[in-house]
């Protein structure tokens, strides 16, 4: 093998000789086309070693990677078969006990064959761990617990149970068969704790439903007697939810170092679980069969020879590669570069341009190399300025700024444009300083699109301004048309009360206290008028509302005048019930009274048709859902108008969307984002039999200890 590497690198040489010998004559204008045609010939032979490299190892990897992948297809499709048959086995063990169950029933038992029937039931399946008995109302009438999983079922069981029970039981009664209700975990006396499932079985007589046979199954029971027996080493079977929650786990330890998966969708009536086997399997072997041992052999000793003709080649494309760096790297520059590059001398002259410096300026590079101060792309009313600068940095005295600086050039039709200049020390290979390099950028196109967005900036403040201006305005009509209109009915209500037949005479004494209630219901809405422009005011400027703790109580007293004025003009009878012992509520108390006005007003006119009787508008408040952080409140309206469509329900919160010809579209969406601002949330619901429920809640005040 030397002697034949020897003799080829000295054919090579010699070649090499002979060409570099036959080609010394040659102009320089065909140097350039030899050297081409070398890096091309070079390019080819390396492309093909690389192919064959790459082509060798793909076919090496490629079969590992198939052999392995074939065994764990064949290990995933077993187990998948094995979570398959485990669903099959439960479901016909459900099947089989429904009908024993249905059996059970033959024949109308008293309770007391029936409790004799279940207890031998039981002792035959222990996945069940109790039988109950129910009426149709769901009472329990009879129950036999199993015997291998006693429990104190009166104590344990709790409401998340019995709704479970009821949704079952409602569901097997609307299809007329057996249905489930979903996992639940009940704790046990000694300390531990179980998932059950609820099979609620509906007893027809004449196609009636007669009462409810329960069956209560564990689901670790359920593995552990169904599944259990076909496991084989290393599988682990379990119950889980769509989450990945596990319910009930039956199984091995971990035996290998790979773990397959499989998942079956196990559904019953009513509900669905999820069954995944685990199974656990050494990694796949490396080579799989003799075939892939003895490619990889062959492929090693392939690469080897490779190698060793790779070294020998890199010998003669060294020189190739190194003659061609120089030109690859100075064209790269020029063609890449979409920034201005310009070379300068110690003595300013202009040395280097690449084409978009050229194609900025105008000028091209045989007009530009070779020049010193002035420069032909500079203003002439910038010259002098230009000229004193560079001597400046010429001189060496000042280092440019690293950020840059901002100039003015002029191209060769004359037209000015803004550039971006960057300045560096240019430093040969010998460490020296030669000159300067610096980059240009032009900047006119930034100058203009920031021209546009300061520009588009203040259009967009003043119509800011203007529409904020119109908000105010709509707002403070819509709101003070309220208090208004409680200040024209009380002044009405006194004139009519100082009114007399005699004009001699004075009004009697009960109709002036009266008239000084209604004198002072003006002063206090005139009062209300005021913080309501000044809350709408706060609330147009985005500022925080004053926000004081104020009772559930206090907040209807304020509206509660008014709310019963128009449900005497609309016949309408209010409603009010305050749970006892509620704390105070959290909140701007004008704004929370809006709410509640027109949440009570928009109540009364769903009513106003002759047809609607009785007309009753309910409010009610009360505590809702809290947490270990906070408490809230929950205030619901409610009407028994013709309710809200679907139609009318997805634009009912938008602003300025109203159904009625007065309407002005803003109460609805006023309130929501006083309620929102609180922390709060407003929202609508059908009322049975009919009308519609508006609900909302406020954070409750918590003072400090």
């Amino acid at each position: 093998m030397d002697n034949v590497t020897q003799a080829a690198s000295a054919d090579a040489t010699a070649g090499a000789g002979a060409a570099a010998a036959s080609t010394a004559p040659l102009d320089d204008a065909a140097a350039p086309q030899w050297q081409l045609h070398r890096w091309h010939s070079a390019w080819r032979r390396w492309s093909l070693w690389t192919l064959l490299v790459v082509l060798v190892a793909s076919m090496l990897i490629t079969l590992v990677w198939l052999a392995g992948r074939y065994e764990a297809s064949q290990v995933q499709s077993r187990v998948e078969r094995d979570a398959a048959d485990a669903v099959s086995d439960i479901r016909i063990a459900f099947a089989h006990n429904v009908q024993n169950m249905q059996v059970m029933q033959a024949g109308d038992p008293d309770l007391t064959s029936w409790e004799s029937r279940a207890a031998e039931f039981l002792n035959a399946r222990r996945e069940l761990v109790r039988l109950e008995l129910r009426d149709e109302q769901l009472r329990v009438r009879s129950h036999v617990d199993s015997p291998f999983r006693p429990g104190n079922w009166d104590t344990v069981s709790g409401n998340s149970a019995h709704s479970d029970i009821n949704m079952s039981c409602t569901n097997a009664r609307r299809v007329g068969g057996p249905s489930y209700s979903s996992s639940y975990f009940q704790p046990l006396p000694n300390g531990m704790g179980s998932e059950m499932m609820e099979l609620c079985l509906p007893l027809m007589s004449d196609g009636r439903v007669d009462g409810f046979l329960i069956a209560t199954y564990s689901l670790q029971t359920v593995l552990v007697d169904l599944v259990a027996p076909s496991l084989q080493r290393g599988q682990e079977v379990s119950f889980t939810e769509a989450d990945g929650t596990r319910l009930a786990v039956v199984g091995a330890m971990r035996r290998g170092t790979r773990m397959f998966t499989a998942q079956q969708l196990f559904d019953l009536p009513g509900t669905t679980l999820i069954l995944r086997l685990d199974s656990w399997h050494a990694a796949p072997s490396v080579f799989p069969n003799v075939l892939t041992a003895l490619v990889t052999a062959m492929s090693i000793a392939l690469v080897t020879v490779l190698i060793v003709l790779v070294r020998d080649n890199r010998r003669r494309l060294r020189a190739e590669r190194d003659l061609g760096e120089a030109l690859a790297f100075r064209k790269a520059m020029e063609d890449s570069q979409v920034t201005g590059l310009r070379a300068r001398d110690l003595d300013g002259r202009i040395t280097y341009v690449n084409p978009a410096f050229c194609a900025m300026v105008g000028f091209s590079a045989g007009e530009l190399i070779g020049h010193t101060n002035p420069l032909p792309y500079w203003p002439p009313e910038f010259a002098d300025e230009y000229s004193a600068r560079q001597n400046v940095r010429l001189s060496g005295n000042h280092v440019p700024p690293r950020e840059g600086y901002e100039s003015t050039f002029m191209r060769k039709d004359g037209t000015r444009f803004p550039v971006m200049i960057y300045e560096a020390p240019l430093i040969n290979a010998l460490g020296l300083h030669s000159g300067w390099m610096g980059s240009f950028l032009d900047v006119s196109e930034q100058r203009r699109v920031e021209e546009i967005s300061r520009t588009s900036q203040e259009r967009l403040q003043a119509t800011a301004r203007l529409a904020t201006v119109g908000e105010m305005a709509s707002l403070l009509s819509h709101e003070l048309n309220q208090p208004l209109a409680a200040i024209a009915s009380y002044a009405n209500g006194s004139l009519n009360l100082l009114q007399v037949q005699d004009p001699c005479t004075k009004p009697p004494a009960e109709n002036l206290a009266d008239v000084r209630v209604g004198i002072q219901r003006i002063a206090q809405q005139a009062e209300r008028a005021g913080r309501v422009i000044k809350s709408v005011h706060d609330f147009i400027r985005r500022r925080d509302q004053s926000r004081v703790p104020v009772s559930a109580r206090e907040l209807l007293d304020a509206v509660l005048p008014i709310i019963r004025l128009q449900a005497h003009k609309l016949r309408v009878h209010v409603d009010i019930a305050i749970e006892p012992g509620l704390p105070e509520a959290l909140c701007d108390r004008t704004m929370v009274e809006q709410v509640l006005l027109n949440l009570a007003r928009n109540g009364m006119q769903a009513m106003d048709d002759p047809r609607i009787q009785p007309r009753v508008l309910e409010i009610r408040v009360r505590r809702a859902a809290s947490n270990a952080q906070s408490q809230w409140l929950e205030f619901t309206v409610s009407d028994m108008g013709d309710g809200i469509s679907d139609e009318v329900a997805d634009r009912l919160f938008t602003p300025f969307y109203t159904t009625r010809a007065e309407g002005m579209g803003l109460g609805l969406s006023l309130c929501r984002t006083v309620v929102e601002q609180h922390g709060g949330f407003l929202g609508h619901a059908h009322r049975e039999p009919r009308g519609t429920v508006f609900t909302f809640t406020l954070p409750a005040n918590q003072p400090e200890d």
